[in-house]
């Protein structure tokens, strides 16, 4: 949740005036909001943040609505003798993020957001160590691969939330490691957006104009292989999508739109361009007509002319992956579900879901830009916050550039 509320503050925070323009401005905020509020509750003091609420385990056992869940509610935190870096950094980051979505319309939330994330950086940095070993549970489903991005992410979002040129959280993050050249930006890898993150620094003046190459190089490397023009170019479908890993690609594809969709808005008022290798120089509308082909494939320009936003068109996924969804609703049908009665009754039912979820994104095909519209194809048909969030931004400017 951390990181689908990083995903939508930046996109607020980069691409508001295209949101506000087309009158989508409240409704992102209002979303960023939901996420916030919660994590503000979860931060109960300023080292103990609570990380997980119930048991993967029991929760995938039962097939139910989520208003008559009979799973345990079990609660897990961390605290200073049970750290956790990794879930306080990017839980900092999202708050600071928020802060600066919020920064006018809401200055006193904003102070509010920016106070908790200073906390939380302070927490995570003092008190290292990885958040699956204080919380077991949550690392049989999504197990952190280190903490030292997510703290380094924190700190350029601190940064940028607080408006200085120079200070501790740009300090600290110039004195970290950029990371070298990543494979995907992601829920678990943030690498890719603190090197960008410094790079922007640079593009509107800061650090003397000049980002440093343990930071600028890496990123250009990355962007580079993303639209197939550097020395190890990520993956692509014969039908033109970056693709990374069979179970739920999308989610790398969406973050990836928003990462060259920032850059390339930054690159243009500084009148740069983007350098690639064998001297390929691709200008910010290269980078923007390569993140509008990626969206294009989400929303139907692909082979099997299917949308993986649930709702858009005609022709989308209509056996997702998701309880709610699959249910019919508890207004229209008060009969409790049980926990396994769900799965007899309406998981296995090979009938379309009797609700649409509006907006959400599938993990999508597979290499071969083949998709199977299964409920049981979790790998390809279960839809995360985390695959939409980085749209909203990138739809925003998009919508805006189509109309102007």
């Amino acid at each position: 949740m951390a990181f689908t509320i990083t995903m939508l503050a930046w996109s607020v925070a980069d691409f508001g005036s295209q949101l506000a323009a087309k009158n989508e401005l409240s409704n992102a905020l209002e979303a960023v909001k939901w996420g916030t509020d919660y994590l503000l509750k979860a931060h109960t003091q300023a080292d103990v943040l609570y990380g997980e609420v119930g048991d993967g385990d029991s929760d995938h056992a039962c097939w139910q609505r989520p208003e008559e869940m009979t799973t345990p509610r079990t609660t897990f935190k961390i605290d200073a003798k049970h750290p956790g870096s990794d879930l306080a950094g990017e839980t900092a980051a999202a708050l600071a993020a928020a802060s600066i979505a919020f920064q006018k319309s809401d200055p006193q939330y904003s102070s509010t957001l920016l106070g908790h994330a200073k906390q939380l950086f302070e927490f995570g940095r003092d008190h290292v160590g990885l958040y699956q070993s204080s919380i077991p549970a949550a690392g049989e489903f999504y197990k952190s691969s280190g903490y030292e991005d997510e703290l380094l992410w924190a700190a350029i979002w601190l940064h940028r939330a607080i408006g200085g040129q120079n200070d501790t959280y740009l300090d600290y993050v110039l004195e970290g490691s950029g990371g070298d050249t990543r494979t995907m930006f992601s829920w678990d890898d943030k690498f890719v957006g603190v090197q960008f993150a410094v790079v922007r620094e640079s593009l509107i003046g800061g650090l003397n104009g000049t980002a440093p190459s343990e930071y600028l190089d890496p990123f250009v490397e990355f962007i580079c292989n993303c639209i197939q023009e550097g020395v190890d170019n990520v993956q692509m479908t014969d039908g033109g999508l970056l693709w990374w890993q069979a179970w739920n690609n999308l989610q790398y594809t969406t973050s990836t739109a928003l990462v060259i969709a920032s850059y390339s808005e930054y690159l243009r008022p500084a009148h740069a361009n983007l350098e690639c290798p064998d001297s390929v120089t691709v200008t910010p509308d290269d980078l923007i007509d390569f993140v509008k082909s990626q969206v294009d494939y989400i929303l139907g320009s692909n082979p099997k002319k299917m949308s993986y936003m649930v709702g858009m068109g005609s022709n989308y996924p209509k056996h997702i992956h998701h309880r709610g969804a699959s249910i019919v609703s508890i207004k229209k049908d008060p009969t409790p579900v049980t926990c396994k009665g769900g799965y007899d009754i309406w998981f296995y039912k090979n009938a379309t879901d009797p609700n649409v979820l509006d907006g959400a994104i599938v993990g999508g095909p597979d290499l071969s830009d083949s998709y199977t519209d299964v409920r049981s194809n979790y790998p390809q048909a279960e839809p995360a916050t985390v695959n939409t969030a980085p749209l909203v931004g990138v739809l925003a400017l998009l919508a805006s550039r189509s109309s102007a």
